[in-house]
């Protein structure tokens, strides 16, 4: 059973080279770690108070805000 499951999947990964992809490996936070959400409020709150703090942003993004209405319906 477990040569099956090889094959298919090595036959799988063929045709996706085939199509021009190729695999790679990438590393991402793991959200269940303990203090992971901890983490994430922390620096939400850090992004939130520079924004607040930067004028010529804030000026920036109301000027776009301007430009959204009637993008939905």
């Amino acid at each position: 059973m477990g040569s099956s499951i090889s094959r298919r999947v090595r036959q799988h990964r063929d045709g996706l080279r085939a199509a021009g992809l190729r695999p790679i490996q990438i590393w991402v936070p793991d959200t269940r770690r303990p203090g992971f959400a901890d983490e994430c409020r922390r620096q939400s709150k850090l992004a939130a108070e520079a924004d607040a703090a930067d004028d010529v942003l804030r000026n920036f993004m109301d000027e776009a805000l301007k430009d959204v209405d009637g993008w939905t319906a």
